[in-house]
């Protein structure tokens, strides 16, 4: 069997084969998926794709199955590791920050002001995969991001370090990483925060995406994947943020749920709304993502399951500690139907906590003239679609209904979307091979996710 292609998503617990067929044509057609534990741990991640394989082809009734082209997305490697460093941590911090997230870095370490020897030692044993200097407004402020480059620089950290500070000192860093046999690690951005209440963070995204590609061949086995795949490895959130704002062009401003086995993703593609725009004190980028690695309904299930509590949870689920335990104790990466249960709870938790980390909020400040209100963070009151995406969401039933609760019930003072906005799964589970399809195929990219969200 021939098809057009084939679309790897190797995840952090489970590894996903998508197959897709007459991308050239106005009716492209989602064929079927196969789906498997990853094996990173057992020391190749072809294992898991090879498993996945298997049960696709058995899905699609062939002993035989070729592609024209093959994709891949993945966030098996963990991510990159990554610092940042600025002036203002409400200001060029804060930007830098939203730049590393929104392509799918981990950020470990955050500072304000110059460096300090306590600082440089975090640094250097931090096993840092990536640095990021911001600082300045353009033609402002230059010494804090100059003397950290230098700092930097010196310590010959031989990983790849981004500028995305001050304009003005562009040349000045490139000279001191050049003084340290560092140039080749050297990438220059556009300012992250040239202006008051200006974030651009795009041009530093997409070079952490590049370094990330680099980066994700480290896991066991990628090399072997890299070799056989048609583009560049996406990183998956990278791919889910570029489905979802495809989805913005088409439907408008969304927010995107993503629940997955190691984080929870969410990934907003919004204008501020006029009303918040009058008393919003800080700047939000236009498309945002946050990652929230503590939250995850399969490696960090314990985590969740200490935020919502036993007691809690027996009484949620109608059930005694005992077969609770058992639930827990044979917990698996694909839950069989005694598990669904407990990971529909975990997700509801997940998807409470993603979305207070993600979204603003309206706050009271006090001044001479009394109380006065504003708003601060990312608003998403103009949003009208919101998207489930991720194994939890779209392979278990009920995530419209955990999603739409979960709106419902939250604090009034988020900026957060309004309680009738439409809710749309990712039926089909293909949001991010959408998203790294959509680099050559786009309008057939768009179509099939379309058709996954209103597949009834």
């Amino acid at each position: 069997m021939l098809i057009d292609a084939l679309v790897f998503e190797i995840g952090s617990t489970t590894t996903v084969v998508n197959a897709f067929d007459l991308l050239n044509t106005p009716n492209p057609v989602f064929l079927g998926s196969g789906e498997a534990p990853t094996t990173v741990l057992e020391g190749d991640v072809n294992k898991g794709i090879l498993h996945a394989l298997d049960e696709l082809k058995k899905n699609l009734s062939t002993n035989e199955l070729r592609a024209r082209e093959t994709f891949a997305t993945s966030s098996a490697a963990g991510g990159l590791k990554m610092s940042v460093h600025g002036l203002v941590y409400d200001m060029t911090v804060k930007a830098a920050k939203e730049a590393a997230l929104g392509a799918g870095a981990n950020i470990k370490m955050i500072t304000s002001g110059i460096l300090d020897d306590f600082d440089l030692d975090r640094i250097k044993n931090s096993k840092l995969n990536i640095v990021m200097i911001a600082g300045g407004v353009d033609y402002g402020e230059t010494q804090t991001s100059l003397k950290n480059a230098e700092k930097i620089a010196s310590l010959q950290l031989s990983i790849p370090i981004i500028y995305a500070g001050n304009i003005q000192n562009q040349e000045r860093v490139r000279f001191f990483f050049q003084k340290y046999n560092q140039e080749e690690y050297l990438f220059i951005s556009e300012n992250v925060y040239p202006k008051i209440d200006v974030l651009k963070v795009d041009e530093a995204r997409k070079i952490i995406q590049s370094v990330f590609e680099k980066h994700i061949i480290h896991a066991p086995g990628m090399e072997k994947v890299r070799d056989t795949i048609s583009s560049e490895i996406m990183p998956t959130p990278g791919a889910v943020m570029r489905a979802t704002e495809l989805l913005h062009d088409e439907i408008g401003d969304v927010c995107t749920f993503d629940v997955g086995g190691a984080t929870t993703d969410v990934h907003s593609v919004a204008s501020v709304s006029k009303e918040v725009e009058k008393i919003l004190i800080s700047p939000e980028p236009f498309s945002k993502r946050t990652v929230e690695g503590d939250l995850g309904v399969f490696v960090n299930k314990d985590n969740l399951i200490e935020l919502i509590g036993i007691p809690n949870l027996i009484k949620d689920l109608k059930i005694d500690k005992a077969s609770l335990d058992t639930i827990i104790n044979h917990y698996k990466p694909i839950p069989n139907q005694n598990q669904i249960p407990l990971v529909r709870r975990l997700t509801e938790e997940a998807l409470k906590k993603a979305l207070t980390r993600h979204v603003g909020r309206f706050i009271q400040l006090y001044g001479s003239s009394g109380r006065t209100t504003f708003a601060e963070g990312k608003d998403l009151t103009n949003v009208r679609h919101l998207i489930g995406t991720g194994g939890a969401l779209s392979k278990i039933a009920g995530g419209k209904s955990l999603i739409s609760k979960v709106i419902s019930q939250a604090d009034d003072t988020l900026l957060k979307p309004r309680n009738d906005s439409l809710v749309l799964i990712d039926s089909d589970y293909i949001m991010a091979s959408c998203g790294v399809l959509s680099m050559k195929y786009q309008e057939s990219a768009l179509k099939l996710l379309i058709r996954s969200l209103y597949k009834e």
